[in-house]
């Protein structure tokens, strides 16, 4: 192993076991070698026992997840994850963001981000402002309360509160595709019931363990009646009735482009979706020479890799135009602490298209010569 991806894989190490882990995941291989799971995921988790270090990992059919004590617990199962041949892993803590990726020479690229302060500084992010759900809310005691969480939770309801209009009354329905161990659902459910609003969620996942624990939590809570999860896809899920606000946040590749597909066809008023990786345009920029004079935006690995996700997001943001929404991309959470920080927000105006939008549009595509999985899906169901 080369010595900077081994030294690289140290910094790793002592990020997964270090007390401010947020999240890690661990994705892709290097090239010529496959690792034994084709995802892995670590994160805390606060149980009736202590805490424990989650660890979820799939092998592309079925998921697997085991919560370890930690010291040596731990330390023997983050080795075995990190001696994997994993092409990629991201790990975010409370103060600080690495994203190691292997290139198919085997060395190690690396970029780091870390929270600005200086010593003895608060964290600048806990210092006095108005919360939109006040750190000691007795939810964050279910949900946890760490700095990295409050900052999160507070950017998205800054985001749902950008999105739903001031004078907004009667029932609202509301499923967040793709919600995992729900603290963003959660809160959201207790920031719309402080505004008032008569709501009724759904959380869709795919693990059922993660379905029966959610609402094992809306019990605990006393909201059982009105926050209910079901396991399933996010494209086939059942959620009745249609909802009128759909928010899908870091769902992986093309599951943003199922969930966007499906708030198309419920005619969902409102939509709020952070998309995660975006591999399936990578893959098309791959396979075929760039139009001249663009070959220097994708030549380098790198360079195609941002090229994809902007030119995903244009397009996803260019489909819902199409499809009767105005559709918007801003900023989600400060990318400083995280470079997936995207966010599209959508709302239904049911205006038809103009015959320049549908132009620009597939100019675009056209120059390019790629198919937006998203275009794929709504033709499918069109």
């Amino acid at each position: 192993m080369p010595e900077a991806l081994d030294s690289a894989l140290a910094e790793v190490r002592a990020l997964l076991l270090a007390p401010g882990l947020t999240r890690a995941v661990a994705a892709g291989r290097r090239r010529g070698q496959r690792p034994s799971v084709v995802r892995a995921e670590l994160r805390p988790v606060a149980l009736k026992s202590g805490p424990r270090l989650q660890i979820a990992t799939s092998d592309g059919s079925r998921p697997h997840t085991r919560n370890v004590a930690p010291g040596a617990e731990a330390d023997a199962a983050v080795d075995e994850l990190l001696a994997e041949p994993f092409g990629n892993w991201h790990v975010e803590t409370a103060d600080a963001t690495i994203q190691l990726r292997v290139t198919k020479s085997g060395e190690a690229q690396v970029h780091r981000a870390a929270a600005s302060r200086t010593a003895g500084e608060p964290e600048r992010h806990d210092r006095a402002k108005e919360w939109l759900l006040d750190p000691g809310d007795p939810l964050f005691r279910e949900i946890g309360g760490s700095a990295a969480k409050r900052r999160q939770v507070d950017a998205f309801l800054r985001a749902l509160a950008a999105t739903l209009p001031d004078d907004l009354t009667g029932p609202l329905r509301v499923v967040d595709l793709g919600c995992g161990n729900a603290y963003l659902t959660f809160a959201a459910y207790r920031y719309l019931l402080r505004r008032g609003l008569d709501v009724t969620l759904v959380g869709v996942d795919v693990r059922e363990d993660q379905r029966r624990r959610n609402t094992e939590l809306a019990e605990r809570l006393g909201w059982a009646d009105r926050v209910s999860f079901v396991a399933g896809t996010i494209a086939e899920a059942p959620v009745e009735p249609a909802p009128d606000l759909v928010v899908a946040l870091h769902a992986c590749d093309t599951a943003t482009d199922e969930a966007l597909a499906r708030a198309v066809r419920w005619d969902a008023r409102w939509v709020l979706a952070a998309p995660c990786c975006h591999h399936d345009l990578a893959a098309q920029l791959r396979a075929r020479p760039a139009p001249g004079p663009y070959e220097l935006l994708t030549r380098q690995g790198i360079l195609r890799e941002r090229f994809a996700d902007v030119l995903t997001d244009a397009l996803r943001a260019g489909l819902l135009r199409l499809h009767g929404y105005r559709a918007e991309v801003v900023e989600f959470v400060d990318s400083q602490h995280t470079p997936r920080n995207l966010l599209i927000r959508a709302r239904r105006t049911a205006g038809a298209p103009t015959d320049g939008q549908r132009a620009e549009y597939r100019e675009l595509v056209g120059q390019w010569g790629v198919t937006p999985r998203l275009e794929t899906l709504l033709a499918e169901r069109a």
